[in-house]
Order: C-alpha cells, then sequence, then structure tokens
C-alpha cells in the first residue's frame, strides 16, 4: 500500500491487468440491454416450462392433455389463464408444454448442427483438396435443397425406419432439421480454419514442430468458437420455427404433444370463434424467437474483436 501512495506521488502507476477476449465479451454482453433481457426472459420461460410438470400451482391443475366439457372455447380467465379450446383442454397448460418442446428442439437441434459442421467444415479444410472438394460439394448439394421439403423428407424416412436409437419423435425432429442446417456452420468453420492456417502464430507453432492435433485443437478451434457460437445462437430460432411450422402441416410430434405449431394448427379452424387459441401460442412462437436473436445480437457484438 506504501508502495503504490509512493508511486502515485511520483507520477508512476502500477500496469492494470487487461480483461482476456472472453472475460471482455461477457462484460459486454453484460452491459447490452436487449441480450440480457432476452437471456432473462429465455430463462424465466424454461424454468417455468420444465417446473410446470412437476408443480401443480404452475399449471393451475389442469394437466395439458385433461378435457373439461363443461368449457369449451372460453376467453382467458382467472380458471384458465389463456382460455380453452374446443375440447376444452386448458390453453396455459398446453402453451407453457409447447414452449417447453420448442425450448429444447431449438438447442438439440443446435447440438446435432455443432457436431455435423464441426465435423465436416474441418474435415473439409483440414483434410486435402481432394476432401475439401468432395465435402464442399456435398454441402452444396444439401444447399441446393428446399429447406422444408428436405426436413419433410428426411422426417418421413427416420420415423419409416423404426431404428431403436431413433424411436423418440422429438429426436427425429431434431435430426431432421440438422441434416438440413449444417451447412452453413461447415462452411463457417471451414473458411475461419483455412483463414487460421495462413495466420503467424500457426505458421511458427507449425515451424516450431507442434503437431497436426495440438495445432488445430490449441490455435486453430479456440479462436474459431467466436463466430460458431454467434451461429448457432442465431439457428436456435431458426429450429424453433421450422419444429413450428412441421407441427403445423402435421408433420411435426405426433399428437396428443402439445408443440406450439400443432396448436396454432388445432386453434386455426376456429380462430374466428375463439382468437385467443391462435393468439397465444403464436405470440410464444414469436417471442422465443425474438429473445434468441437479441441474444445472437448481443453475443455477436460482444465476441467481435473489431468492437474491442
Amino acid at each position: 500500500m506504501e508502495a503504490q501512495t509512493e508511486l502515485a506521488e511520483t507520477g508512476w502507476e502500477l500496469p492494470t491487468r487487461e480483461r482476456s477476449l472472453w472475460s471482455d465479451a461477457f462484460y459486454r454482453l453484460t452491459r447490452n440491454r436487449l441480450a440480457m433481457g432476452g437471456l432473462a426472459v429465455l430463462l424465466v420461460v424454461g424454468a417455468i416450462a420444465i417446473a410446470s410438470g412437476y408443480v401443480e400451482d404452475l399449471r393451475r391443475y389442469h394437466p395439458y392433455q385433461d378435457q373439461d366439457y363443461q368449457h369449451l372455447q372460453e376467453g382467458p380467465s382467472g380458471r384458465h389463464f389463456f382460455g380453452t379450446d374446443n375440447l376444452g383442454r386448458d390453453n396455459w397448460s398446453r402453451v407453457l408444454t409447447g414452449m417447453g418442446i420448442s425450448i429444447e428442439i431449438g438447442l438439440g437441434t443446435q447440438a446435432f448442427v455443432l457436431l455435423f459442421g464441426l465435423a465436416v467444415g474441418a474435415a473439409a479444410a483440414l483434410g486435402g483438396r481432394i476432401s475439401d472438394n468432395l465435402l464442399m460439394r456435398l454441402t452444396d448439394i444439401t444447399y441446393a435443397f428446399p429447406d422444408l421439403l428436405f426436413i419433410i423428407l428426411m422426417r418421413s424416412v427416420l420415423s419409416e425406419r423404426h431404428w431403436p436409437l431413433l424411436e423418440n419423435p422429438r429426436l427425429q425432429v431434431m435430426l431432421a432439421i440438422a441434416m438440413v442446417n449444417w451447412t452453413t456452420l461447415a462452411r463457417l468453420v471451414r473458411g475461419q480454419m483455412l483463414s487460421l492456417a495462413e495466420r503467424d502464430y500457426v505458421v511458427a507453432a507449425r515451424a516450431l514442430g507442434a503437431s497436426n492435433r495440438r495445432i488445430v485443437f490449441r490455435h486453430m478451434l479456440p479462436n474459431t468458437l467466436g463466430p460458431v457460437i454467434v451461429a448457432v445462437t442465431f439457428g436456435i430460432p431458426i429450429a424453433i420455427f421450422a419444429e413450428a411450422a412441421l407441427g403445423f402441416i402435421g408433420f411435426g410430434l405426433p399428437p396428443p404433444t402439445a408443440s406450439l405449431g400443432r396448436l396454432v394448427s388445432d386453434g386455426y379452424t376456429y380462430i374466428q370463434v375463439n382468437t385467443w387459441v391462435v393468439a397465444f401460442p403464436a405470440g410464444a412462437i414469436a417471442m422465443l424467437m425474438l429473445c434468441f436473436t437479441f441474444l445472437g445480437d448481443g453475443l455477436r457484438d460482444a465476441l467481435d474483436p473489431r468492437l474491442r
């Protein structure tokens, strides 16, 4: 303390420790109000959606599959927060369940996208010219298919095969959407790694005798994570919308699963009688997509080194 006082009197200051890239990114992310607001809403919605399956007070004693023929097509009330549908099922419980399913589908899909995209992108960038050409042409062919049509095709194939590991309909939907959306991440990873391979620190590490494994996992992958995290975050609302579209046209999760797309599809027939039965699940889809988009924007700004 005395040494610091003497240095201050002489006009010298002790050097301050600079924040690392990740700590600086976290600091700037926390300063983004829209991103923090979106993250807070997602955490609250996710916690309520998960807890609603175990805490009866959150469901108002109305499980999403129960039918009450004494209360059909009702609007919002104290008994049913979001009203009821044509079978007397509580829309509050059904929307909560659907939001939990949408978040699960979005995160699970991006986990598969990350796995496929990293594997194909890294193999194309590091495997030589022949493997690069083959994998990139495969990526171009996959990218050329119409997204929704290809997702429906993959969903049908996965559901017809009856593979033991893929009997879960949610897993089938995740894989079907991931098989379409991995191409963007694969191109991103390939471009980042080809660019990093020419950087001075990678060339120096290779000149010092570092193995390819060490160069990839110590120098290249960590510097690729920033753009990858942003791309994965932006991919979550795309997966949520794709799952909702599948549910709306009847290729999503089978009934009585209360996915948001199926809720909109079921209520569309009665929209002139009860607008709320469509407004609440459609609003939940929009809210989830908007929150993840705000979070993705915040991560992009926080991880952009040009803004440091």
